[in-house]
């Protein structure tokens, strides 16, 4: 249990970042709510997935490598920049329930990932990246809120009414050698920097949401996005206390501010391309186009087939489970017979032999007429 409290706004939160234990076993605020908002990302990812030109049963595969690689990239970027904290004890990189990953880690494992597979699964990447786009916002919005919990993603001093404070903040304050070159007063009150970034996400995802419906090309929405957290991390950023750093650069800072510099460069390149086709089709939104439409009525064409050759195969089933029946109860009465007639010929067993001694006798009476006729 620790204490985090919001002086000035009269607030106080006693939190165990431990939802339950079984055995070694522990479930966290942190981990569950990033899959929370992992799962409210894929809902909203399969409920668009057409409008973007993607069919959801092949995305399934692609969502879920995405999800694998944006995990372990997020914990590599994190442990790369932290090497000094893991290199005497290897086990505790497995720990991610203890917090410890890095978005920019995540999105470069996720896209990684995701593209690779959405090549095998023969789906557009570039519609894929703007509906992963979105769902980064989701889930980066909900997850940060694992930071409060923890007491960690927090700022410098501040004056701010919002401010907050917290035994694990002093503690970390006090003798981190994490914290940047600031001079930073330990029981003073800090920015609440998750807090920032959880509004920044979440208001940027309903921008981009309403936008995604007016986009001139694939990609545009996933290099708003880039642009859009960028932008609010770059600032952010600047204010943390635990920033992952090279030198007296903060990593994250750094690749920020040229995320949003590249994304909005690759934006007026490819809106003035468009302009200068003077073609409305030029570079179309695959999602709007006959292929898509005619990819789309090919895959229901293939379910409909498969479903047909499934009930043909369960009624020829049926038919022949009945057929089996109906033969079972036609063998009945020969088997129920057989005593029968055995039994008949025992009784018959002397009128055979006399039949068979008179046939003999008409046999040799015809034999002595042809002699006598010869």
């Amino acid at each position: 249990m620790h204490t985090v409290s919001f002086p000035n706004l009269g607030l106080e939160f006693n939190l165990n970042p431990v939802i339950f234990s079984i055995g070694n076993f522990q479930m966290t605020w942190y981990g569950a709510l990033i899959g929370l908002g992992i799962l409210l990302a894929m809902w909203m990812a399969f409920r668009n997935c057409k409008r973007f030109g993607i069919i959801s049963d092949k995305m399934v595969d692609v969502v879920l490598a995405g999800i694998i690689g944006g995990i372990i990239g997020a914990r590599l970027y994190f442990v790369a920049f932290r090497w000094e904290d893991y290199k005497d004890d290897l086990t505790l990189i497995f720990k991610t329930w203890e917090g410890g990953m890095a978005i920019y880690g995540g999105i470069i494992g996720a896209f990684l990932a995701g593209a690779l597979v959405a090549r095998l699964r023969k789906v557009k990447v570039l519609p894929m990246m703007d509906l992963a786009g979105m769902g980064f916002l989701i889930g980066q919005g909900i997850g940060r809120w694992g930071n409060f919990v923890n007491g960690e993603a927090f700022g410098s001093n501040t004056n701010l009414p919002w401010g907050m404070t917290g035994d694990r903040i002093v503690s970390y304050l006090s003798n981190s050698t994490h914290v940047t070159g600031q001079a930073i007063d330990a029981y003073g009150l800090v920015h609440p920097c998750f807090l920032y970034e959880s509004i920044w996400c979440l208001l940027g995802f309903g921008l981009l949401y309403w936008y995604s419906k007016r986009r001139r090309f694939d990609g545009e929405v996933f290099l708003l996005y880039l642009a859009w957290y960028g932008l609010g991390r770059t600032f952010i950023e600047g204010l943390r206390t635990d920033s992952l750093m090279i030198g007296n650069i903060r990593v994250s800072q750094l690749l920020a501010a040229l995320l949003v510099v590249a994304s909005v460069i690759l934006l007026l390149a490819v809106r003035s391309r468009i302009k200068a086709a003077h073609d409305d089709n030029y570079l179309k939104c695959y999602g709007e186009t006959e292929a898509f439409q005619q990819e789309l009525a090919d895959y229901e064409a293939e379910l409909a087939q498969k479903e047909a050759a499934r009930k043909a195969g369960k009624a020829g089933k049926g038919k022949k489970g009945t057929a089996t029946e109906s033969e079972q109860t036609d063998a009945e009465p020969v088997f129920e017979a057989a005593p029968e007639v055995e039994e008949d010929a025992s009784v018959t067993d002397e009128p055979v032999a006399t039949d068979a001694a008179d046939s003999s006798a008409e046999n040799t009476s015809v034999s002595e007429d042809e002699d006598k006729n010869t």
